[in-house]
């Protein structure tokens, strides 16, 4: 594998394509991702936020996505999805993360920036000294916190509020970041009533406005044509969760009252494992109309 991260997003935007992103916090949701990217010969994006970083080791997901990386000349990469301090972005980097999220979205937007380009310069100081090429990626436009099932959308989450084209050419110019997370309609989680649709034409603004690469955070839940039109309009990467852990969930549910006795954790597991890697395959083929 020769080509770098920012080099396969950069493909992804010049084809209008995305590269998918999705998370872990157990070693069978990675082989889940893998074994779906690898069989459509798709780069994939490996992301653990805070949580699912302590619970699975910094330093250990680094080992397990490098070592698929390099036994298999494959190009899938690790991402420290939403990390909210300087020391846990830092922390990330230094273990060896390709990207990072720094996500001050509910500071003042001045200590935001501050934050931010804090990070962007930490990264760019690593990325010289050690020849990685480390991208760091900022929110900006609230759109909700848990991946999880809601039973409404989130308080401050509409038009209103929505990411403008002007305010995130102001922030990029300011911060210096690789890439932007905007608020188009997009949550986090999924709604048990069905999520809101997303602005495309908002994405358009916006990606002509920055002139950097669009990430789509929330996309579980969200209606394939909203896909389509956003990828189409500026969107490079998408980021699924919620959709995945449900998936899982439901698969070891259905092992069990399959067979409720069963107490091998690589049997019971098996079921979660592949729903989802049946997920991760639509979703993948979506982003790359295949």
């Amino acid at each position: 594998m020769t080509k770098t991260l920012r080099e396969y997003v950069a493909d992804a935007d010049e084809r209008g394509v995305a590269i998918g992103h999705f998370n872990i916090s157990t070693l069978d949701a990675l082989w889940a991702i893998y074994n779906a990217a690898s069989k459509l010969s798709l780069p994939v994006i490996i992301g653990l936020s805070e949580g699912e970083e302590d619970f699975v080791g910094t330093e250990q997901a680094v080992a397990l996505v490098t070592s698929l990386r390099e036994k298999n000349d494959y190009p899938i990469f690790l991402n420290a999805d939403h990390h909210y301090s300087f020391e846990r972005v830092k922390k990330a980097i230094d273990a060896g993360f390709e990207a990072v999220i720094i996500d001050a979205v509910t500071l003042p937007l001045e200590e935001n920036i501050a934050l931010t380009k804090k990070c962007v310069d930490y990264a760019r100081e690593v990325s010289k000294s050690t020849g990685r090429d480390i991208l760091v990626e900022a929110e900006l436009g609230f759109i909700g916190k848990s991946s999880k099932i809601l039973d409404e959308v989130p308080d401050g989450i509409n038009e209103d509020s929505m990411t403008t084209p002007e305010d995130a050419a102001a922030f990029v110019k300011a911060t210096g970041v690789d890439m932007l997370a905007p608020s188009v309609g997009n949550i986090h989680g999924m709604v048990r009533s069905g999520n809101p649709r997303l602005h495309p034409e908002r994405v358009k603004a916006i990606r002509e406005a920055t002139g950097v690469p669009l990430v789509l955070h929330g996309g579980s839940g969200t209606m394939n044509e909203d896909f389509l039109e956003c990828i189409k309009m500026g969107i490079d990467i998408v980021h699924i969760n919620t959709e995945i852990r449900v998936a899982y969930r439901d698969g070891i549910k259905k092992a069990f009252a399959e067979n409720p006795d069963e107490v091998a954790p690589y049997k019971f597991l098996k079921q979660g494992q592949e729903g989802i890697e049946a997920v991760v395959e639509a979703r993948l083929k979506l982003f790359n109309h295949l």
